[in-house]
């Protein structure tokens, strides 16, 4: 668990440093310049990442159960999962309604994923994962949502109908096999 626990201190600290610290990460970058820190960043980011799928692993040999989900978690959370899957490729099509009606789809994916895994998992590892995640993507958002931004570019349709097309295929390639061979679990009950 404390392989885990680190990996997330290092992946969600680093991206929450503009929200937590936005003077020192201005100042930072100010000293080293913008391609050092985006350097730095990325490499504790992928440090964090490659932390937490070796300490989930890890906690998954030994699990310590903390709640026993009902059968109905699962469910929800994988119609959680749809939405989450769909929004989360809101965030990387550009153009869409999606994410001019959201503002910060990533976020709001991130946040939908993170509570689908809680419905449908009990143990300490899922709690400090995807309540860590869950956590940390609702305080961004609300940081984001103060902060503005640019605005969006104008959406179409056909970019809107993508969305929906690129979002539900993840989440049925999810569903068919591409979750059990990455995770060795399977999200619903197939046939």
């Amino acid at each position: 668990m404390t392989v885990l626990l680190v990996g997330l201190i290092l992946f969600l600290g680093a991206h929450t440093t503009r929200v937590a610290a936005p003077g020192w990460r201005a100042a930072t970058i100010a000293r080293i310049g913008e391609g050092p820190w985006k350097g730095v960043y990325s490499l504790v980011s992928l440090l964090g990442l490659a932390l937490i799928v070796w300490g989930y692993g890890l906690a998954r040999q030994a699990p310590v159960e903390i709640w026993t989900p009902p059968v109905w978690g699962r469910h929800l959370g994988a119609t959680l999962m749809l939405v989450s899957s769909v929004v989360f490729a809101a965030s990387q099509i550009r153009g869409n309604h999606i994410a001019a009606a959201l503002k910060h789809p990533m976020l709001i994916g991130a946040a939908l994923f993170a509570a689908a895994h809680l419905m449908a998992n009990g143990t300490a590892a899922d709690l400090a994962l995807f309540g860590g995640l869950l956590v940390w993507s609702l305080v961004t958002l609300v940081s984001a949502l103060g902060r503005g931004g640019p605005p969006a570019p104008p959406a179409n349709w056909t970019r809107t109908g993508l969305v929906a097309l690129v979002g539900v295929a993840f989440f049925g390639a999810m569903v068919y096999g591409l979750h059990v061979w990455l995770f060795g679990v399977q999200p619903l009950p197939i046939g």
